[in-house]
């Protein structure tokens, strides 16, 4: 069977997993870390058997649902119906534009390693900032195999430096420097509870390959695969390199550093490796604001094809990409970045960051419960497959609720708020899709 030019494939679908879940965040990973001790393995151990079911869940719903556009979004309403599909879809939205503006701002940090001007003048980061966003955005409208090849290579140049610290790092690990195992000053349960919520966020984009499925080559075998596949790569990825740079740096000094792979690459290959560090968080940073642009033009193209959303959303330009619903998107990214370059607002927008993580988690727990309902209304026969999935379904919920309670009562509650201001759209959106069908 010849191969679909026009839509993604396996290793870029993959890619886009990997590359989104990758992002600049991981190369602080350690250093956050370090004031739990050698206890934060087992949360990332935790993390990585939560996303692994979490994946096994959204592979399964491509099988179902091949060509549905928007993942979670297109899973919860089939499952659950319009209102449960457009709370999910308006919240993982404004997750991805705050995520695009933080990722944003981890690159320009990690510029300034080359520029050093860029951690001084407000003025030229916030330039270089709205250039990288726009530029991406461009890139983005020309058509969505030009942006998944340009995910592919851009996750291969982030992973080649964790990987190179990983293993190299293997060589000078010191068993007491993960001792004591549980230095956090809490129980055990509360220390892993901690780690595995801080861990999992690292894991944020298990679902990226099923958002835009319409654009998919095979899609109910190619993201099924891919998915897993990415989990899997991440996962390994992220357990060596957090073994290995814990392992080196006693926990005193890891939790200090706000460079931890410079570090650990400065002890493994010297003083010059802390350049390549910075460029693989550089990279890691640019290719997952990539993979996000292309997911913020997706989402809400699928609430707009279902008449959920303003139809300005569903347009597509000659490259078949909603590239004006990726704009408008980028128009807000671009503010919420400003805002960390703004005395005063600063504070508004580490709140923002705080809250986009947990709206991307309802997502995963509607999704699970749609996946139970989905499987019901398919009317298996086998026993064995009806308790395989509501076995899966189970933990998988459980372990998306655990990470809610771990996100702490003060997110919770902000994120409750969110999700009830797009009540009045909603209105609005069925009012008026139903006025145009009468």
């Amino acid at each position: 069977m010849q191969k679909d030019q026009s839509k993604l494939g396996l290793w870029t679908s993959t890619s886009l997993v990997v590359g989104n879940m990758i992002g600049a965040g991981v190369f602080l990973m350690p250093a956050t870390l370090a004031s739990f001790g050698g206890i934060s393995i087992v949360g990332w151990i935790c993390s990585s058997i939560g996303a692994f079911l979490l994946a096994k869940v959204f592979a399964h719903l491509s099988k179902i649902m091949p060509a549905g556009d928007g993942g979670p979004y297109a899973y919860s309403r089939k499952g659950l119906g319009d209102f449960a599909g457009f709370l999910v879809a308006w919240g993982y939205l404004v997750s991805v534009w705050c995520t695009n503006a933080a990722i944003t701002v981890s690159f320009i940090s990690a510029l300034s390693t080359f520029i050093p001007i860029l951690a001084t003048n407000s003025f030229l980061a916030v330039f270089c900032g709205l250039a990288t966003i726009w530029f991406l955005t461009w890139v983005n409208t020309l058509g969505i195999v030009t942006s998944g090849r340009l995910q592919l290579t851009t996750t291969i140049l982030k992973i080649v430096p964790i990987v190179l610290v990983g293993i190299g790092g293997m060589f000078f690990i010191k068993l007491g420097n993960f001792l004591p195992f549980n230095s956090s000053g809490t129980s055990s349960f509360e220390a892993i509870t901690a780690t595995t919520t801080l861990t999992f966020f690292a894991f944020l984009g298990i679902e990226c390959a099923t958002i835009p499925s319409g654009s998919v080559a095979n899609p109910e075998k190619t993201i099924a695969k891919a998915t897993i596949l990415g989990t899997l790569i991440a996962t390994a990825v992220y357990i060596l390199s957090t073994v290995s740079i814990m392992g080196m740096i006693p926990a005193a000094q890891l939790q200090n550093t706000v460079t931890p792979f410079a570090d650990a690459a400065t002890i493994i290959f010297g003083a010059g490796s802390k350049y390549w560090v910075s460029a693989g968080v550089a990279i890691a940073a640019f290719g997952a604001l990539n993979g996000f642009i292309l997911i913020q033009g997706q989402i809400p193209y699928a609430i707009a094809k279902d008449k959920l959303f303003p139809a300005v959303f569903a347009k597509k330009n000659s490259k078949g990409v909603p590239a004006l619903g990726i704009a408008i998107s980028s128009v807000f990214v671009s503010i919420f970045m400003s805002m960390n370059y703004t005395k005063g607002l600063v504070a508004q927008f580490k709140f923002l960051i705080l809250l986009s993580t947990l709206t991307v988690l309802i997502p995963y727990l509607f999704s699970t419960a749609a996946y139970m309902i989905l499987r019901l209304q398919e009317k298996l026969t086998s026993v064995k497959l009806i308790t395989g999935a509501a076995v899966l379904s189970f933990f998988a919920f459980l372990f998306s609720l655990w990470m809610i309670y771990g996100s702490g009562q003060e997110t919770v509650f902000w994120g409750f708020l969110l999700s009830m201001s797009s009540v009045p759209i909603y209105v609005w959106a069925v009012w008026k899709r139903d006025r145009i069908a009468n």
